[in-house]
């Protein structure tokens, strides 16, 4: 058997021309995002911020039509097609929906996470359903090229059943002024990532145990900084993550130790590999190391120079794209990323009850 390519190539969408308008110019906009999808050759015709001069500065960078303070003129302009809204999350639900009562938007592309409550995010995918609009949610992790590539050797077999899959994190996050005083900060900011990279790579799981305690270094007050879980999933498969945005005393003079690493350890093989957004602004392609019984038992370590940040944006855009095109759905669509909230509420449930959970229950 020969090893597949990787990382998987991107299928990106037949017709680039589809007109597409931003919600949101801040960072994650400016500096991947729109990367992104102008390395691609997408066709982004407005974007627009709360500060003019932001959306100005956003628009004049990437080569953008309209910039504009008024959210209602790219929600109002026929030529665009798809949204990508990249808002705080307590914004992003009046927008959706708002974007529900526009006949000429045919997509959307939600940040995560799509609400800061599962009771909300149902809202919003059914509103979605009900107006025939097609909402993806930007799970990006999803298209990091090391996390694609081994979902690509877990699908093919060469790892054979899996057993246990583990994340590493040791990083410290900037955290947004949003993120003050809700009702979750790193479960819904951080975790989300790692929670729903696991249910890519292994299905939905049944089972959550977890613990939390707040970060010493973060101001504000908050219950989930740092983050331990495990996941049991019903093949047997167990899954653990450590999110850990301490990290030691880093910034207090201490020297770092900062990465993400991640394991997965089937009944056939072995893959091991590196996240590399903690060292941006520079940029740190993941990594990923596998040896496998049916490949001669030796390590293989392919390397490209893609990173995460911004190279893996174009996946969920260019997703939403395609479905447009086939008819069918967002590979991470409004109605699958249910399920990702739910193991959210599973972890925060099971950390401040001291009880083992089920993402059944929010499930409904």
């Amino acid at each position: 058997m020969r090893a597949p390519p990787l990382p998987p190539p991107v299928a990106l969408p037949a017709d680039p021309s589809v007109g597409i308008g931003v919600l949101g110019a801040g960072f994650i906009v400016d500096e991947c995002h729109l990367v992104a999808y102008r390395a691609s050759g997408l066709n982004v015709r407005a974007v627009a911020s709360r500060r003019r001069e932001q959306a100005e500065k956003v628009a004049l960078r990437h080569g953008i039509a309209l910039a504009t303070d008024d959210f209602s003129r790219v929600l109002d302009d026929t030529t665009v097609a798809v949204l990508d809204i990249a808002v705080p999350p307590m914004a992003q639900p009046e927008l959706i929906r708002e974007a529900c009562k526009r006949p000429h938007i045919r997509g959307i592309l939600a940040q995560k996470p799509l609400a800061m409550d599962p009771v909300t995010a149902r809202d919003l995918v059914e509103c979605c359903e009900r107006a025939g609009k097609r909402l993806a949610v930007n799970q990006n992790m999803r298209h990091d090229h090391s996390v694609a590539s081994l979902k690509t050797l877990l699908d093919s077999g060469l790892l054979g059943e899996p057993v246990l899959a583990s994340i590493d994190m040791r990083a410290i996050p900037h955290w947004m002024p949003w993120a003050r005083d809700g009702r979750s900060l790193a479960t819904y900011v951080m975790s989300i990532h790692h929670l729903d990279t696991f249910r890519y790579w292994l299905g939905n799981p049944e089972r959550v145990l977890a613990s939390s305690r707040p970060d010493p270094r973060t101001g504000f007050t908050h219950a989930d900084g740092i983050n331990l879980y495990i996941l049991e999933f019903p093949s047997g498969a167990r899954a653990t993550s450590i999110d850990d945005v301490w990290a030691g005393p880093a910034r207090e003079g201490v020297e770092p130790d900062i990465g993400i690493r991640w394991r997965v350890e089937g009944t056939e093989g072995l893959a091991t590999g590196t996240i590399g957004w903690p060292g941006w602004p520079a940029r740190v392609p993941s990594t990923i190391d596998y040896a496998c019984k049916r490949l001669g038992g030796n390590w293989h370590r392919p390397r490209w120079p893609d990173a995460w940040f911004p190279d893996a944006f174009i996946g969920p855009m260019a997703d939403l794209l395609v479905s447009l095109e086939t008819g069918g759905a967002p590979s991470i669509s409004g109605r699958d990323n249910l399920g990702t909230m739910a193991l959210c509420e599973a972890v925060m449930t099971s950390a401040r009850e001291h009880r083992v959970t089920s993402p059944a229950e929010w499930l409904g």
